[in-house]
């Protein structure tokens, strides 16, 4: 990542893994299963942090984080705070959409660039493009969505009925010939897939809207991991789409440690303070009432 959150120490560098996975819900029983391990990997290569960054994600000296301590930052979040699915994805749709107008401000834009391509999974990623994409109507940018695969989760439903009454477009295919949504759009949000699923494993039309876009010449926009990324290991060049800005839920994942975009933002303001004392987490100061942070 052009811009690493690091602690950088002469001989160490470390950075946090924190997947924000899919959660379930058992609507019936009202159940809430949340995947949100707590890791920090220590001693692994990766660039330099940019001067433009000029705040950088610390971590404490002392960051080893046992399985014990990140299954109880994970019990903390739900039995305390009761985080719910739908809260997680709105504060990370609209963080996203936030993002995007820091990264390519309304003013700057001319009528063409501000329509923007919505590209949503059928998994927690995807919600959180359905939301992003109603935000950024309200914000008066003009989105899209396609969705390679409809899910039928009631998440992804309702998010979907307030994008179309609305009047966001959803488009029925997303054409196999680049050149068609570079003319037709200024940027693309790539919610497509989230940490560890990889095109394989999401099907045929995921699979084949990621090929579409690695091909684009407008900007991309990737949220939380750029789709098709090993969380840990990041993305083969040749094999995985390359966002110019990537917008990190709650923080950043390994990956990023090979993100070389332009832009590299964090949204994990959210995180309750007792809890980031609790376990020792440090992350950027926001400024005034900003839900991102510019890493």
């Amino acid at each position: 990542m052009s811009d690493m959150c690091v602690f950088h120490h002469q001989s160490a560098r470390l950075w946090l893994r924190l997947p924000f996975q899919t959660m379930l819900v058992g609507w019936e029983s009202g159940q809430e299963i949340m995947d949100l391990p707590l890791r920090l990997l220590v001693g692994q290569d990766g660039p330099e942090p940019s001067a433009r960054s000029g705040q950088l994600l610390s971590l404490l000296p002392d960051s080893a984080r046992s399985t014990s301590e990140a299954a109880a930052l994970e019990r903390e979040l739900l039995d305390e705070y009761r985080f719910g699915r739908l809260q997680l994805v709105e504060l990370c749709g609209h963080a996203s959409a936030v993002a995007v107008t820091k990264a390519f401000p309304l003013p700057s834009l001319s009528r063409k660039q501000r329509t923007v391509l919505v590209v949503c999974g059928p998994e927690q990623n995807g919600a959180v493009g359905l939301a992003c994409a109603r935000h950024l109507r309200v914000f008066e940018y003009q989105p899209s969505i396609f969705c390679p695969v409809r899910s039928a989760d009631a998440l992804h439903r309702d998010l979907t009925t307030q994008c179309e009454k609305m009047d966001i477009p959803f488009l029925s295919f997303l054409p196999a010939e680049v050149r068609l949504i570079d003319d037709a759009y200024g940027l693309v949000v790539d919610a497509v897939l989230g940490p560890g699923v990889r095109p394989a494993e999401a099907g045929g039309p995921c699979a084949r809207a990621l090929a579409t876009l690695k091909r684009l010449s407008i900007p991309l926009v990737s949220l939380d991991v750029p789709s098709g990324w090993d969380a840990e290991a990041g993305g083969d060049a040749q094999d995985a789409v390359q966002p110019d800005v990537l917008v990190s839920f709650a923080a950043p994942k390994s990956c990023a440690g090979r993100f070389s975009g332009r832009h590299h933002f964090v949204a994990g303001r959210f995180v309750p303070e007792d809890v980031r004392r609790k376990f020792g987490l440090r992350l950027p100061e926001y400024t005034g009432t900003d839900c991102v942070a510019a890493l």
